[in-house]
């Protein structure tokens, strides 16, 4: 039996859901946009990143590097739970590494002209001072640094990576990448001190060309040194400089894994003899270093493997952190095919008794906690993180974990980079809010982009949501047992059109139709050729009528359409409500239209909707829900963290409610602020606030609830949060 069914089998068990150790668990606590860190003299639209991230020696300043600004950054997180601006520190080129001796920080900067002419200096930073106190010419582009623990040595992978742009980026491409070593003397390295180990002559993949990626020491003064094109991990002493051993990060063969980028998560496919190809890596001892494997070459095994030293494969993940990534809605199918979640970051500590292995995965955004037991690693949960987490670094004396996220999309309007403190502390995780049950197979439910929510008519806690476009060949409406926490998806019923797959469809509402199906809500766009429409379903999900819009609305239709559709009246007065998410053509400046249609007689009638007023981007509708003489609608600014204001809950009673012909002068509904969902987003897991709640419901019970979309994880953290309100009559 290979690893991958080993782990096909443990995951179908429970253990995908419960924290192997609930009594002690992981939780963010804090969040800091490393562009608050930006001097007073640069434009705050300028693009950072915190990429590589280390420690000050008393756990209470955080350092990083900040390659697109040019420099280092700074936190104060004295109080874990209030991270402060620590400002940045300049410096002559781009930073890709940094660690702290002592009290010194030393971080590896890139100076390189070229490709074919790199360099590169080693910086001494004075951490209280915040200054460059001298520098060591490295004769070539730095990647990792490393400090062994007994603060002797430093380790820098000279990478001299590669040009991806020259003859598609294949190597061996000259000059070939080395290790340096340095001595430390008072937390300084000795210029001087300087050893060039060669790592020529050792793989099979490229050998004249290796491209050192990461270092680690262990207490025995050993560095472990990862050659990630090479696909191949070199152990070296540091005192002397000699390579002690060597050998292939090998290959390996998967099942059960998803790598096609077709907007649908099935894990159904396979790959066999994929390159491991290795980022980072960590010593667990002084005989066994764990890897995560990337891929950025011909390989990307998507797994974290545990290695002896002398080369044997004691441990490989398989499968596991896909299973793991997908159970949280955070798989990233538009980018899986080749690496899947990819695996990038790593850190290993000792908090009390236990130590803990965190890998992080770029293309998720996710940071998956196992226990070291020595054997096969004990999954224990997963922890939110920022886009793109590359950096970690622990602080066990302080129950901390620190992650740096190094995807900035300021230029898309989009979330900043983030650093992220994470405490270890009694209590359930709060992360995931909702997550996936296994299906028939033993595999998780693909989900992700949950827009429209409805409640189940007759059984308190049941939910039923879909998910929008990004699924294009897999749009699903998703059964969700809210009764749990986190919140269950039990079942996903995939909607479709004469046995297939429905295609052109952008589902964003959902509301039950009586005769135990559904009515779906559709936002078109024109220039995609996906209509705007209603669509009528069964049970089992399969298209039984559809509804285009009347010519009178089309013929002003902008993009942004139906958001939501509910269900009020009974018989032949009966008649769906949808919102319309913003202005169109003939609507005035700051009102929106609600749509009506009633079957029985396909009417279409409309009001008019007042937005409250953006302070910045747009204002629009995201959901609709009747329940108890009202309407209650979301409302929201298409922004995300602290420039985030309108994430409302309004309502609009139905008495009166009077929707005129749409060739007729439409009435202007008013509304009533029911709750401010802005602190509900933040609360439900200590981040910074997402753009788009899209699902609202009430159950049977009165019990009220709500969704975020996380976009497919598509330059978005992943992140979906589900909140139980509680009873609605207390939700003021």
């Amino acid at each position: 039996m290979g690893r991958h069914t080993i782990i096909l089998g443990l995951l179908a068990s429970t253990a995908i859901i419960l924290p192997a150790n609930a009594d002690m668990t992981f939780n963010r606590i804090a969040t800091f946009a490393v562009a608050e860190n930006l001097p007073a003299d640069v434009d705050s639209a300028t693009e950072t990143s915190s990429e590589i991230i280390a420690r000050s020696a008393d756990g209470k300043t955080l350092i990083y590097s900040d390659s697109p600004l040019g420099g280092v950054g700074f936190v104060d997180i004295s109080d874990a739970a209030a991270p402060a601006s620590g400002g940045a520190l300049m410096l002559d080129g781009e930073p890709t590494s940094v660690a702290v001796a002592g009290r010194k920080a030393i971080a590896a900067v890139n100076t390189s002209q070229s490709y074919t002419a790199p360099s590169g200096n080693l910086v001494v930073i004075d951490m209280s001072e915040k200054t460059v106190e001298a520098s060591c010419d490295l004769g070539g582009q730095p990647d990792s640094v490393a400090i062994s623990d007994d603060q002797r040595f430093l380790a820098i992978a000279i990478e001299n990576e590669r040009d991806e742009d020259l003859n598609d980026g294949v190597i061996p491409q000259a000059p070939a990448g080395n290790l340096k070593v340095f001595s430390l003397n008072e937390d300084v390295p000795d210029c001087d001190s300087m050893k060039t180990v060669s790592l020529t002559g050792l793989a099979k993949v490229a050998p004249d060309d290796p491209e050192p990626e990461f270092v680690d020491f262990n207490e025995a003064g050993e560095i472990v040194v990862t050659l990630q094109e090479n696909n191949h991990i070199a152990v070296v002493s540091a005192e002397s400089g000699e390579v002690t051993n060597h050998f292939s990060a090998g290959e390996i063969s998967l099942d059960s894994i998803d790598t096609l980028d077709n907007g649908a998560i099935a894990f159904d496919q396979a790959a066999s003899g994929v390159k491991r190809e290795p980022d980072a890596v960590k010593w667990l001892d002084n005989d066994r270093f764990v890897t995560a494997n990337e891929g950025d070459y011909e390989g990307g095994s998507r797994s974290f493997t545990i290695f002896s030293k002398t080369g044997e494969v004691l441990f490989d993940s398989g499968n596991d952190l896909e299973f793991h990534a997908a159970a949280a809605g955070h798989y990233p199918d538009k980018r899986s095919d080749a690496k899947g979640t990819e695996p990038e970051g790593l850190e290993v500590a000792t908090y009390g008794d236990r130590q803990y292995i965190f890998v992080a995965l770029e293309r998720a955004s996710l940071v998956v906690v196992y226990r070291d037991t020595g054997s096969e690693p004990e999954f224990v949960q997963v922890l939110p993180s920022g886009i793109g987490p590359e950096g970690l670094v622990a602080i066990p004396e302080r129950n901390l974990l620190v992650t740096a996220n190094e995807t900035d999309l300021v230029e898309d309007g989009g979330a900043r980079s983030h650093v992220m403190v994470y405490e270890l502390s009694e209590g359930e995780p709060v992360y995931p809010t909702i997550e996936s049950a296994m299906d028939d197979n033993g595999a998780p439910f693909g989900w992700g982009a949950l827009s429209g929510l409805v409640a189940d008519a007759e059984n308190p806690g049941t939910l039923y949501a879909v998910s929008d476009s990004f699924y294009s060949n897999q749009p699903a409406i998703f059964t969700i047992d809210a009764t749990q926490s986190p919140a269950r998806i039990t079942a996903r019923t995939v909607v479709t059109r004469d046995g297939a797959a429905a295609q052109k469809l952008d589902l964003e509402g959902i509301v039950n139709d009586g005769d135990g199906g559904f009515w779906l809500a559709s936002e078109g766009r024109t220039d995609r050729l996906t209509p705007h429409a209603l669509y009528r379903v069964d049970a089992q999900g399969a298209i039984s009528q559809e509804v285009a819009l009347p010519a009178a609305l089309l013929a002003t239709e902008k993009r942004f359409g139906m958001e939501g559709v509910t269900i009020v009246g009974d018989g032949d007065e009966q008649m769906l409500v949808m919102a319309i998410q913003r202005e169109w053509n003939d609507d005035p400046k700051g009102q929106v239209k609600l749509v009506t249609y009633k079957p029985a007689t396909n009417e279409w009638a409309a009001v008019r909707y007042p937005l409250d007023a953006a302070e910045k981007g747009w204002v629009g509708l995201s959901e609709i829900t009747a329940h108890g003489g009202k309407l209650y609608i979301v409302e929201r600014d298409n922004q995300i963290g602290t420039a985030a204001k309108i994430k409302k809950l309004y309502s609009v009673s139905l008495d009166g409610f009077a929707p005129a012909a749409l060739d007729a002068e439409l009435p202007l509904v008013e509304k009533t602020l029911e709750r401010d969902l802005l602190s509900d987003m933040k609360a439900a897991a200590n981040g910074y606030a997402a753009d788009k709640i899209e699902g609202f419901a009430i159950d049977a019970n009165g019990m009220a609830y709500f969704v975020t979309d996380n976009d497919g994880v598509d330059d978005s953290s992943g992140e979906t949060i589900f909140v139980n309100l509680g009873k609605l009559s207390a939700m003021n």
